[in-house]
């Protein structure tokens, strides 16, 4: 079908004009053009022109969905309603069309993707509870009418991909979204990068259902297109780019990365919806980087969908109970069994385990562990006790493939890449009979690993066997590189492979390494990475690069007490977020062994702020993980951010906050809620040795202020930094802090921005201020609502406070006025001030010109965008 925007269709609609109605055509147009401004056309060819020229001339001269616009207004001008209704029915037309290519293509093509048989995809009926679970995913929390930009959450395999689908095929039998979205686009990520450079027409058009698609017409409609983005973690993509970079050119080429930037980022389209997909480590990258209206996490299976199938795979109860409940002793295995495909790959290697008379017990301590006997049992014979060597050959040269697939970001193989690292085109139908590769979701001629864990796994064993100066692909790094990498998050894809690399030096997993290949492994491996942990050791900066979560992994999946304690005395500072139970019993195992730590920072979210069923171990492993502020004699900074403590767990770290060895100078507490009596928080605050308090983003009462303002006011408090930012402080609490300007001699510093202050709180902190003896140095008001009406307070603030040298005023609505009286106060030889943070940029031409004037005269004086 022609582009409903070609010129053989403008001129069709132009045909239907009589002759007094085109000349009439063609003088509404040139009043539009002159109105519009736009590039003139020789009135001359226009009234000579017939039709067919008119409408050549302005599809030449204009972009089709201009000159479309220009026919509308034209013909609503003329009163051919009829004409715009006819037009309205062939773009709807378009509309249908696609959706029934939509629909034959999923239940066709995607059957395949999810190893449904197409009669089976047609016999689905969607139940209510489905077509609501669908438009629940475009409910937005935002409020407003933006558009939404939804993003699905999920470990990859959890089913993200296949609840996409359905949401595809629902919306193509018209169940759902039918009065919301004309067209929904779906982009795999995976078949996207192999394109390189594309426009978003182009892609458009690849999901057409014949060479011509109408893109101008569907692009004339933005806030009627849903585009799916899925797997976006396998996209070379950070969204780092400058705005001025992006484009908004929807049929022009660039880089796929750059595209799909320039959509996420609302430079292209804004007006569009989307749905997202990817893994949380993507998420995490990328949410201070998009702006999302909703996050929905996809979760797998859960505890009785477990056992439900470890039921229908062993049949035998007993068996059931014993496979099972190996599997919810070890939290990490308990996760990776969340995922479908997974928990099949532990089940069946589980039941081959007993099967084989073996205690499936060791296999289970550690995940390494089970997906290399997993792997092992693929590659070795039934009732075979050692592989053959063309086995061994062909997981060798599959662990070459991995290695390079993890280096260049690769998921989707080519026949090519599998020659390329020793895999030949007879080994393809026995490596996919085994279930370690299948073929590709998008090519019958491309394949993927089962699973990107597996992947991983098998990744990691390359680096047992071989050095990477022979691989045949120079972008496979050693495996220091590999464990910087890791440690750093530089690869949000790379989930288990550091993990996999240590786990594979446990003494167990080198016995089967050797048994399995037949020769023994060198141990300069092990060797290697501590050389690596000492480089970190002596690096501060690469120290507060370290994600502490990924290295306590790796260190738990080694398994090896006299390394860990190596390791972890090579960290002064470790910062790490516990998402959940696993994350506290990995992080306690590896803390309690710390004694060298100076710098603590730590994220427990949710999982300790459960009243009821406090689990033993949890609380166990709470315990170890504080233990570190008494082990480590020199630790001198906490930070706690993001975390909800329930009285249980607030007690635990009381104690051993209050230990006569902990020796704490800055303590760093934002976003923290705690579920029990606050006073005992606060006095905490009274150890002498601490000199810098940040409880910024923490929720303060005005009676939590009251209490801390009561400790400040001791004697012996030593506090000379106190942050109290975006707090909710109230207006009772201006008292509190301006009784601490007056008799705290120690506090120098003082951040209480973004919180309601207005004029009315600053003239009471300056009435404080203005005392001779008081010993503030800086003060940040950032964000608090001041006007111009404040200056003359500040002004006399400025000149009595003897010791003030730096004030951050940025974010507030101060006029040229107030600037005047500040500036006046500043020339006074009393004023100590040195830096005035203002962003020049703010205020208008004169008041800019007048601040840079000022500066110019005081050469003491720095007016900073941020001080």
């Amino acid at each position: 079908m022609a582009s409903f925007f070609s010129d053989f269709g403008l001129m069709w609609y132009l045909e239907e004009l009589n002759k007094k109605e085109f000349v009439k055509f063609k003088e509404f147009l040139k009043q539009e053009i002159l109105q519009l401004r736009l590039k003139q056309i020789s009135w001359t060819k226009v009234k000579k022109a017939s039709r067919e020229d008119l409408a050549n001339l302005l599809l030449k001269h204009y972009e089709e969905k201009q000159a479309w616009d220009m026919t509308f207004k034209i013909f609503q001008k003329m009163n051919r309603k009829d004409l715009i209704e006819r037009a309205g029915r062939e773009i709807a037309g378009h509309s249908k069309l696609y959706q029934a290519h939509l629909k034959k293509k999923l239940t066709h093509d995607y059957a395949r993707k999810f190893n449904i048989k197409a009669q089976d995809l047609f016999k689905q009926k969607f139940t209510q509870d489905d077509c609501d679970r669908f438009e629940n995913l475009l409910v937005s929390k935002a409020t407003g009418k933006k558009p939404h930009m939804v993003f699905l959450q999920g470990v990859a395999g959890i089913g993200k991909s296949l609840m996409l689908t359905k949401l595809m095929l629902a919306w193509s039998e018209g169940i759902v979204f039918q009065n919301k979205f004309s067209y929904i686009f779906y982009f795999c990520c995976q078949d996207v990068k192999q394109l390189k450079r594309a426009s978003l027409a182009e892609l458009i058009s690849r999901e057409w259902p014949n060479a011509s698609a109408p893109t101008a017409e569907i692009f004339s409609q933005p806030e009627k297109l849903l585009f799916i983005i899925d797997s976006l973690e396998v996209m070379e993509c950070n969204m780092s780019e400058r705005e001025s970079e992006l484009c908004d050119n929807c049929t022009e080429k660039q880089p796929v990365s750059l595209l799909l930037s320039s959509l996420l980022r609302r430079k292209m389209l804004p007006e569009s919806s989307f749905l997202i997909s990817a893994t949380p480590e993507t998420f995490e990258k990328m949410e201070d980087r998009i702006e999302c209206t909703n996050v929905k996490i996809i979760t797998g299976f859960n505890e009785n969908n477990i056992k439900m199938y470890f039921r229908s795979l062993f049949q035998d109860k007993n068996r059931t109970l014993e496979a099972f409940s190996l599997v919810r002793e070890n939290e990490q295995l308990f996760n990776v069994c969340q995922v479908p495909v997974l928990c099949w790959m532990v089940a069946t290697c589980i039941k081959k385990e007993i099967e084989k008379g073996r205690d499936p017990v060791f296999i289970c301590r550690r995940t390494t562990s089970l997906y290399t006997t997993h792997i092992f049992n693929l590659f070795t014979a039934q009732n075979a006790q050692y592989p053959s060597k063309k086995s061994q050959d062909q997981l060798q040269s599959l662990c070459s493939l991995a290695a390079e697939g993890m280096w260049t970001d690769t998921f989707v193989f080519s026949e090519e890449a599998l020659r390329r690292n020793g895999i030949l085109d007879s080994d393809i139908p026995t490596l996919l009979d085994r279930r370690i590769l299948e073929r590709s979701k998008e090519s019958e001629s491309c394949y993927i690993f089962l699973h990107p864990s597996l992947q991983e796994a098998c990744a990691a064993v390359f680096y047992l066997l071989k050095s990477h100066v022979d691989h045949p692909s120079q972008d496979v790094k050693s495996v220091e590189a590999l464990l910087f990498t890791f440690l750093k998050k530089a690869k949000v894809q790379w989930i288990f492979l550091g993990c996999f690399v240590f786990g594979l030096l446990h003494e167990s997993e080198q016995e089967k390494l050797e048994m399995f290949f037949g020769h023994q492994l060198s141990q300069e491996i092990k060797h290697q990475l501590y050389q690596c942990l000492e480089t970190i050791s002596v690096n501060e900066e690469l120290q507060e690069q370290i994600d502490g979560m990924k290295l306590f992994y790796c260190l738990f999946e080694m398994e090896d007490e006299a390394f860990l304690m190596q390791a972890m005395n090579c960290m002064e500072q470790i910062n790490f977020v516990a998402k959940d139970y696993s994350d506290v019993i990995v992080a306690a195992y590896c803390l309690k062994h710390c004694s060298t730590l100076k710098k603590l920072s730590f994220s427990t979210q949710n999982i300790l702020s459960e009243e009821q069923g406090y689990r033993e171990k949890l609380l166990i492993c709470w315990h170890h993980m504080c233990s570190v502020l008494i082990s480590s004699k020199d630790i001198h900074v906490l930070q706690v951010k993001d975390t909800n403590l329930n009285e249980t767990a607030f007690w635990v770290l009381y104690n051993h906050l209050k230990y006569p060895s902990c020796t704490l100078k800055v303590l760093v507490v934002n976003n923290v809620t705690f579920l029990c009596d606050n006073h005992l928080f606060f006095e905490l605050i009274q150890n002498q040795r601490l000199q810098h308090l940040n409880l910024s983003l923490t929720f303060l009462s005005h009676s939590d202020v009251k209490l801390l303002c009561d400790v400040l006011n001791q004697a012996e408090c030593n506090i000379e930094k106190l942050m109290l930012a975006n707090c909710s402080l109230s207006e009772q609490c201006w008292d509190f802090l301006s009784e601490v300007l007056r008799r705290n001699k120690t506090l120098s510093h003082l951040d209480i921005s973004s919180n309601d202050l207005k004029d009315e709180g600053l003239k009471v902190l300056c009435g404080a201020l203005t005392l001779p003896d008081s010993g503030l140095i800086s003060l940040r008001l950032e964000a608090c609502e001041l006007t111009g009406a404040c200056c003359k307070d500040l002004a006399s603030a400025f000149v009595h406070c003897k010791t003030l040298w730096g004030i951050n005023l940025l974010e507030n609505a101060l006029d040229h006025s107030g600037l005047v009286v500040l500036f006046e106060a500043l020339k006074q030889q009393k004023c100590t001030l040195h830096v005035l943070g203002l962003r020049i940029t703010d205020f208008d031409k004169e008041t800019q010109e007048f601040l840079i004037a000022e500066e110019e005269k005081n050469p003491y004086l720095s007016i900073l965008s941020n001080v």
